[in-house]
């Protein structure tokens, strides 16, 4: 009796049309003198003034100062974070940009 389960390498390729279709923010989040991350995110966490808040596809635009948190980007491939003493946010149009030490 033959079984109709995909191979490892159909899966593999399954997952990863399924990566390269979902929508994603475009982030970059930099000092001065160095960029911290940049490439497409799932979501941006962070803590602002009211609180801890995430920012996902199709966020409202909007400005604001971040105080110290970890900011964690969830990317296609997991997590990444940014340790923030303070920075400035701006998200408009899908694009998430992170000013550090500014």
């Amino acid at each position: 009796m033959a079984e109709n389960t995909p191979s490892t390498e159909q899966t593999e390729l399954n997952q990863a049309a399924v990566k390269h279709t979902r929508p994603t923010l475009e982030v970059k989040v930099y000092a001065p003198f160095k960029v911290y991350y940049e490439g497409n995110a799932l979501s941006v966490s962070a803590v602002n003034g009211t609180g801890p808040f995430d920012v996902l596809v199709n966020h409202h635009n909007f400005l604001c100062m971040l105080v110290p948190c970890m900011l964690t980007i969830q990317t296609l491939d997991g997590p990444q974070t940014v340790k923030i003493n303070r920075a400035l946010m701006h998200v408009k149009s899908n694009r998430v940009v992170v000013f550090i030490d500014v």
